[in-house]
């Protein structure tokens, strides 16, 4: 057996007409390929293969199949040789493992949910063909936008009607589980009644597919103009969708993006549907969000060029040029393109034809210096200061780029275009570059000496117990600390889902910490350390907390206030009520909202609570040694000894960190 994660790497590396020219002569027709079919004899070529939808078809013998189908058919291999093929050809290793329950279980669930997904799709597009209000609204809008039937069926484009029940009432009557529903977005469960009901409604549909074709979310656009619903709505992240690694037209782009040898880079899904209806095919969109390093790691499995197309809005295009030095820092060569006042991608191709579309593109495409420069031109007057911050702008930008030839023949032409000493800018890429590598180094140093402050096993002796420096031991889960365990509940039940960014003495170790809330944080450390709540009131706010469904957190915190249970409501409106007192330090904090500052505060409570209960456990500890030694017991005594090493060790480094953060 070989795992979901390799297959999908060898799907989404392997080119189909790479694979066949093996073995058959493919001639180009058009966007595709022919040749003689190498399962039956002819003369006639009547074998076709599609880049773009990564697959083959004979249309002699019928045989059809996608790239492993062919490797299993013409070399006469199994499906497991087909794939050690396919990754010997392209450098991917594979391995072969017995499938665990557990492996069979996980990849049932992820095939799972993109049958619902599919499910889902069909739905939104037989709204969109059958359904009189799709017809009459959904299918309107998109004639109004000069989108062909066949755009319209190659993009998979739906309409969900108004109601707010219809695509999960279908579902479950065809036997799809509620919870998949649920996972994937489609479904969302009002708190407290269970009631189901649409994400999607009264909404144009824009299916959003993986780098292999399968729907993995949808994009929901709304055709009325109230202001208090979101223009665009999007599937939240599930196991089959992770947003940082998914570009719109992916799928239907990349065998033109091969082909072309380059990638335009635009905004929106019209943009992308619009470009491909004027017959240029190798565009995708970041899909209205920030762009990412997964993203542009998807873009580099097919080529190295870029071109970023803009309209003309110079405020965005300045708020998204750190999208430009990103691309530029993971060795991709860029060129900007920038449309006429009033025009966006969508617009432009909507407009005009294939040839003047590409004409203008081939024509107005610049490299980044040249874009940059008249971006930040429009703020430069003859003022010094603004014309240094200009060319401090352009040097940082090309000091980030790997490759040190590139990197001189932007110095030499910047040199050129803003005047200015090209040893003088060598000298100040140099600056930043060394100023970077350096920081990089010190911060790797301090993070080496963070982890080997923190990670060593303490061993106290013969017959002592072993302890992992920075978590509590074992014997001390059970200490009760009232003040800190408050602490806790306060930034549970008032931030708990509020995203935290953690300070970095706090973001060691935690790669995924970046993208937890302050509930996930707060659970995941106590459950490493295999601590509760001791206080059963407290205890009992907590786990009820993690079983609410509700995402808002003044909703949760109404909820709590308004408890069933009058001690629970009187203790959370105590707790969330803050006591007037004009210190100096609360009013200091006051300046800040403290929101702000969660990813300091929060883990600072975690560690005070740990830091408290080891405390107390040692007085506890020191007690029962007394004890022992007025009965003479010398195991018990030596057992409290070594126990109290450990919990000194433990505490002595709560302390200590306390201490650092604090000063």
């Amino acid at each position: 057996m070989v795992d979901r994660a390799t297959v999908d790497r060898i799907l989404d590396t392997a080119k189909i007409e790479e694979v066949i020219s093996d073995f058959v002569t493919l001639k180009r027709r058009g966007a595709n390929y022919t040749a003689c079919c190498p399962f039956h004899h002819e003369k006639t070529p009547s074998f076709s293969v599609s880049p773009s939808k990564g697959i083959y078809k004979c249309f002699g013998c019928g045989k059809a199949g996608s790239v492993i189908s062919f490797v299993m058919e013409h070399e006469q291999m199994s499906y497991v040789e087909a794939l050690k093929y396919l990754g010997h050809k392209y450098g991917i290793e594979v391995k072969e493992k017995e499938e665990s329950a557990e492996d069979i279980q996980n990849r049932l669930h992820h095939e799972s949910l993109l049958i619902v997904n599919d499910f889902a799709q069909q739905f939104f597009s037989k709204q969109l063909w059958e359904s009189q209000e799709g017809i009459a609204v959904g299918l309107s809008y998109f004639k109004e936008r000069s989108f062909t039937d066949e755009t319209i069926k190659k993009f998979l484009l739906g309409y969900a009607p108004n109601s707010k029940r219809a695509l999960t009432h279908n579902a479950q009557l065809k036997g799809y589980k509620k919870d998949h529903l649920i996972e994937v977005g489609l479904t969302i469960e009002r708190d407290g009644t269970g009631e189901l009901f649409d994400r999607f409604y009264e909404r144009v549909i824009f299916p959003i597919r993986g780098i292999s074709g399968k729907v993995i979310a949808f994009g929901g656009r709304k055709l009325r103009g109230d202001k208090e619903i979101a223009k665009y709505i999007n599937s939240p992240e599930s196991e089959v969708y992770v947003k940082n690694k998914v570009l719109y037209g992916i799928y239907e782009a990349k065998g033109a993006i091969a082909r072309e040898k380059k990638c335009y880079l635009v905004e929106g899904y019209t943009d992308v549907i619009s470009f491909h209806q004027a017959g240029i095919e190798n565009v995708v969109a970041s899909s209205g969000t920030s762009l990412t390093t997964g993203q542009i790691q998807l873009i580099k499995r097919f080529t190295n060029n870029v071109t970023v197309l803009y309209d003309g809005d110079w405020a965005g295009i300045k708020a998204s040029l750190r999208g430009i030095d990103m691309l530029l820092e993971e060795g991709l060569e860029i060129k900007v393109a920038l449309f006429p006042d009033g025009e966006d991608p969508d617009s432009y191709a909507r407009s005009h034809t294939k040839e003047e579309l590409k004409e203008f593109l081939d024509n107005n495409e610049e490299d980044f210096i040249a874009f940059k420069h008249k971006v930040l031109n429009q703020e430069v007057s003859k003022d010094p200061l603004q014309r240094a911050k200009l060319i401090g702008e352009v040097v940082n930008s090309i000091a980030i780029i790997p490759d040190a030839i590139t990197r001189s023949v932007y110095i030499e032409e910047t040199s050129a275009r803003l005047r200015i000493s090209q040893e003088l800018l060598a000298q100040e890429v140099a600056k930043i570059r060394h100023k970077k590598q350096s920081d990089t180094f010190y911060r790797q140093q301090r993070e080496q000496e963070r982890e080997e402050r923190l990670k060593g096993i303490t061993d106290f002796g013969q017959g002592s117990k072993q302890t992992t420096a920075g978590k509590v031991p074992t014997f001390v889960i059970d200490t009760y600390c009232e003040e800190a365990e408050k602490e806790i509940l306060y930034y549970l039940l008032k931030f708990g889902n509020y995203p935290i960014h953690l300070e970095e003495e706090f973001a060691y170790g935690a790669t995924q910490i970046e993208e937890q809330n302050v509930a996930q944080y707060i659970l995941s450390q106590l459950q490493n350390d295999d601590l509760e709540l001791q206080n059963l009131i407290y205890k009992e706010i907590f786990d009820e907390y993690y079983t609410l469904k509700e995402h808002e957190q003044e909703r949760i915190l109404r909820y709590f206030v308004n408890h069933p249970k009058p001690e629970v409501a009187k203790f959370v409106a105590n707790l969330i009520a803050q006591p007037y007192m004009l210190t100096i330090q609360q009013f200091s904090k006051t300046l800040i909202p403290e929101r702000n500052v969660l990813g300091c505060y929060v883990p600072k409570a975690i560690l005070i609570y740990k830091a408290k209960i080891t405390t107390q456990a040692a007085m506890n500890l020191t007690e029962q040694l007394g004890k022992a030694q007025k009965e003479n017991d010398t195991q018990a005594q030596a057992e409290l000894i070594d126990q109290l090493n450990t919990l000194m060790q433990v505490r002595n480094l709560f302390s200590k960190e306390l201490k650092r953060i604090i000063l």
